[in-house]
């Protein structure tokens, strides 16, 4: 027989840095789970994604037990990691911050796609495209 499933609770965590800390510990503790437990599991499956920031989905069950689905890293991040740069403009129209080209957006297209609301890379590179500009990011 199946598990019930209680609720699903959508999380952002750096990788491997997990504690019972907010926003993990307020998030999942109300649902029942063992909050050292999630976090060492996910900083298990993490460690070797280096400073990113990545999305779970956490499926919490009636009896307290859980399993998570580790998504790609944020968009955001990738772009920043692949041109260097600290942190998108405060004002993406007026300063922009750095230049991407289209043999980057379409790298970091193919690593979202799975994860993205389309199974096409041309559409896919549009999304990226569209988070870099609202970064101040420059698209060539």
């Amino acid at each position: 027989m199946a598990k019930e499933l209680k609720i699903i609770v959508k999380i952002n965590i750096k990788a491997g840095k997990a504690t019972p800390a907010p926003p993990i510990g307020p998030s999942l503790a109300p649902h029942g789970i063992n909050i050292g437990d999630f976090c060492s599991k996910f900083n298990e499956a993490t460690r070797a994604m280096g400073e990113c920031t990545v999305p779970a989905e956490v499926r919490i069950y009636q009896d307290r037990s859980f399993e998570f689905k580790l998504k790609t890293p944020l968009t955001s991040e990738l772009i920043k990691k692949i041109l260097g740069i600290p942190k998108g403009s405060g004002e993406p129209n007026k300063k922009k911050v750095g230049k991407i080209t289209q043999a980057q957006l379409r790298e970091i297209a193919e690593k979202k796609l799975p994860d993205l609301n389309t199974k096409d890379i041309d559409r896919a590179i549009k999304i990226v495209a569209g988070t870099a500009k609202n970064m101040g990011v420059s698209v060539e």
